[in-house]
C-alpha cells in the first residue's frame, strides 16, 4: 500500500509539471505539494488501514474543496 502513495505522487509530479509548462502556477503549487505528501507518507510504512483512512480523509476533503472552488467560486453557468 506504501508503494501505491509513492505511485500517486508520481502522478501528481507529472500533472504539477505539465501545469507548470502552462504556467498554471497555483496549480502547479498545490500538485507540488501534493507530490511531496504523498513522497513522504510513502515513505513512512503505515499499516494498512492507516493508508485506507488517509486516502478516504483525501478524497473527502479533495471533493469537499472541489465542489465548494466550482459552485461559490466560479459562479453559477447562467
Amino acid at each position: 500500500m506504501a508503494r501505491m502513495y509513492r505511485v500517486l505522487g508520481f502522478w501528481t509530479l507529472v500533472i504539477a509539471l505539465m501545469a507548470f509548462a502552462r504556467e498554471l502556477t497555483e496549480m502547479s503549487l498545490l500538485f507540488f505539494f501534493q507530490t511531496a505528501v504523498f513522497f513522504l507518507l510513502g515513505y513512512l510504512n503505515f499499516s494498512e488501514r492507516t493508508y485506507i483512512l488517509m486516502f478516504w480523509g483525501y478524497m473527502i476533503l479533495s471533493f469537499l474543496g472541489f465542489t465548494y472552488w466550482s459552485v461559490f467560486k466560479m459562479g453559477l453557468p447562467f
